[in-house]
């Protein structure tokens, strides 16, 4: 009983495990198309820094689920005691990791408030100096979700304008694109900078990006549980056969 209890386990530790490394695989491919692709796709990525940032997080998803996968398959299915134990180990180190992330997100979640963003543009925010990381960011974050600032436009009023800048009051990354990204012609640059609100982006970003996460913000919790609970019986199960093993 106990032998064919744990030769069960085996093949459904090898069967879970087999679809693990055939997503990672497919995750793998993706991002591996997305980055070098030669026919154009790259270009589209490389100007929007989301779908830029999006391309390398798949592909390291890509990359541990892979090996992950692959572990635990040659684990189960050769019934080796040191690539179960790797298995194992890895998972621990994933679980803890994403513990760890949900902890600190909730000690720091007062830093993400309206308030500390709006302090943190006025005090750092340098309009159009790319060679600024908090300036660039900025910029590029307000023309992907055609916003301005964290509230408005009135944002700006307090903020430092570079030396020889033609900008009135509101930056040049809030006025309205054709198209939502760095090479997207201006609808209208003159009027927008010297404050037609007709031509600029009025909404605050904080509320943009608040609304286009609000609906994936319950289905990220509920994958973020089920993950959890995945990597939790992967690991009895890992202990479990390691044990079982003669």
């Amino acid at each position: 009983m106990e032998g064919d209890c744990l030769s069960c386990m085996k093949y459904l530790m090898f069967l879970f495990n087999f679809f693990i490394f055939l997503g990672g695989a497919c995750l793998l491919g993706v991002g591996i198309w997305v980055i070098v692709d030669p026919t154009g796709f790259r270009e589209i990525v490389a100007a929007n820094p989301l779908l830029f940032t999006g391309a390398y997080i798949m592909l390291a998803m890509g990359a541990m689920l892979f090996l992950l996968g692959f572990l635990g398959c040659c684990g189960a299915i050769r019934e080796n005691k040191c690539l179960l134990l790797f298995f194992f180990m890895f998972i621990l180190l994933i679980f803890l990791a994403e513990l760890s992330a949900a902890i600190l997100a909730f000690i720091f979640r007062e830093n993400l408030t309206r308030e500390f963003f709006t302090k943190e543009l006025k005090k750092h925010y340098l309009r159009n100096n790319d060679t600024d990381v908090f300036s660039s960011t900025w910029n590029s974050v307000m023309i992907t979700f055609a916003c301005c600032g964290v509230n408005g436009p009135e944002d700006f009023e307090v903020v430092p304008h570079l030396p020889y800048s033609v900008e009135k009051v509101t930056p040049e990354a809030c006025c309205q694109r054709e198209l939502q990204s760095r090479e997207g012609m201006f609808v209208n640059k003159e009027a927008c900078l010297t404050g037609v609100e007709a031509y600029q982006n009025r909404q605050g970003c904080y509320t943009v990006i608040l609304n286009s996460f609000e609906t994936y913000v319950y289905l990220a919790g509920a994958l973020a549980i089920g993950v959890l609970a995945i990597e939790l019986f992967a690991m009895i199960f890992a202990m479990c056969l390691f044990r079982g093993i003669q």
